[in-house]
């Protein structure tokens, strides 16, 4: 395998795991299960949005309202394994 397609593989698959870290932080602290205000969870919670909310940002513009419910992760979770099944496509056809 291609070194650099083990690294683009190993990149999507560790922004996906803290994509999903983030969504998970973010429904325990809106059902109140974890404080936010607690120096760890925050610090924790800050970095998750400042590396999933770049891409989550444009994602939930063009998505419609759904009131408290927020899709955008799933539709980026699917935008990435669509990213890495492409890639592998691709690479096997050359």
């Amino acid at each position: 395998m291609n070194p650099l397609v083990w690294l683009f593989e190993k990149v999507i698959e560790i922004y996906s795991f803290l994509l999903l870290v983030y969504v998970i932080l973010t429904v325990l602290i809106n059902l109140r299960i974890v404080n936010s205000r607690q120096p760890i969870v925050a610090a924790v919670g800050e970095f998750l949005y400042r590396i999933t909310e770049p891409l989550l940002a444009p994602i939930r513009r063009r998505l419609p309202n759904l009131g408290p419910i927020d899709i955008s992760p799933v539709v980026l979770l699917l935008a990435l394994q669509f990213l890495v099944v492409t890639e592998r496509y691709l690479l096997r056809s050359f």
